[in-house]
């Protein structure tokens, strides 16, 4: 439960398990959240004996202990916990965990990979906050073929919408013909971001798949399959993986 201290209803909602905090503001925002049966507003805070609802069902500070779930997310799944138009979301494959955990960032439908879980929402703020710049690994097959280049403006960036992506750091892994498979490390989050560069360039995305975050590979985990992640891989996730650009 919340101590005497009174804290933001986001924080309340994101320790709770509910959802970030970033999407919390939006649920207090559309007005579905209440703290003792009036409807609550940016800016509100919450006491240990405030009664609070998340549309009209009671939330209270989870008694068990936080959980840091990876999943291997296969294509075909929307990486959110419901839709509204029926697609097939994430939340069916992690709905045996035993607790509430919603994903830390996100892949597209066509994407494939490691996605993190949890229910500590102040763990997942420090994931996604920008200043951490936490670089995330994906393997990307493009067709037909890549030039050099194609491959400079990858990692020097790619004007998307008149704003320059930052620098990755791209590695051709393995040519054939009408196909390249490269390693390309970025630390931004845009929607969609690695598929509109190559795009931009007129390469075609074949299969992208995210193969680490931070410190943590994902190794051999099958797909559609989730495992707990250590004590070590928690902390590892903020960590640097680079030195000078190159992996360690």
């Amino acid at each position: 439960m919340v101590k005497n201290e009174p804290i933001r209803l986001q924080k309340f909602l994101a320790q709770c398990g509910v959802a970030s905090r970033r999407k919390a503001e939006e649920l207090i925002v559309q007005g579905k959240v209440k703290i003792n049966g009036k409807t609550a507003v940016l800016g509100d805070k919450v006491n240990a004996g405030d009664k609070v609802y998340v549309s009209g069902k009671r939330v209270v500070m989870p008694k068990t202990k936080f959980r840091y779930i990876m999943l291997n997310k296969p294509r075909g799944f929307i990486t959110t916990m419901s839709d509204e138009r029926g697609r097939r979301c994430v939340a069916e494959l992690v709905q045996n965990v035993g607790e509430r955990v919603y994903p830390i960032g996100r892949l597209d439908k066509d994407s494939e990979g490691m996605l993190v879980f949890t229910n500590d929402g102040a763990f997942a703020n420090k994931v996604m906050h920008p200043r951490n710049s936490i670089y995330k690994f994906y393997r990307v097959t493009v067709r037909p073929d890549i030039t050099e280049e194609q491959l400079v403006k990858l990692e020097t960036g790619v004007e998307l919408d008149g704003v320059k992506t930052a620098p990755a750091i791209v590695h051709v892994l393995h040519k054939e013909q009408g196909r390249v498979v490269m390693e390309m490390i970025l630390h931004e989050g845009k929607n969609r971001e690695i598929r509109r560069m190559c795009e931009a360039l007129g390469l075609e995305v074949a299969r992208l798949r995210r193969t680490q975050i931070g410190g943590v590979k994902m190794g051999m985990l099958k797909q559609g399959d989730w495992r707990d992640l250590t004590e070590k891989e928690v902390k590892n996730l903020l960590a640097n993986p680079l030195v000078n650009g190159r992996v360690i």
